[in-house]
């Protein structure tokens, strides 16, 4: 059993940074999508921290940072720096998302202006 989300993601997609450790775990997606849906805010950021530390790298795909962007802001809605970082992955990887990158970004601004 993996005992943090990093871990199960890390043996799931793999790490650009580190080998991908042997387990015998059964890595199905669909197991990794519901320990992320039900993590706390702070696992999520430490795994999206650790496996994808420079926005533009790591084996994440793109749907997962998403999601693990917009679950984390979810437990955390006024946090102006965590918005502005979901943002920064957005346009990353966008543009399909840039509207709501912007609309982060305006909230953010709002936040801090308070």
């Amino acid at each position: 059993m993996h005992s943090t989300l990093t871990e199960h993601a890390r043996c799931l997609y793999g790490d650009e940074y580190r080998s991908t450790p042997e387990c015998d775990c059964e890595h199905q997606e669909f197991l990794f999508v519901e320990k992320l849906t039900f993590a706390d805010a702070d696992s999520i950021l430490a795994m999206m921290r650790e496996l994808c530390p420079h926005v533009v790298d790591g084996y994440l795909p793109v749907w997962v940072r998403n999601l693990a962007y917009r679950l984390a802001l979810l437990q955390r809605p006024d946090e102006p720096a965590l918005m502005r970082e979901a943002a920064e992955n957005l346009w990353m990887h966008g543009p399909d998302w840039d509207d709501i990158a912007a609309d982060l970004t305006r909230q953010a601004d709002a936040l801090e202006a308070r």
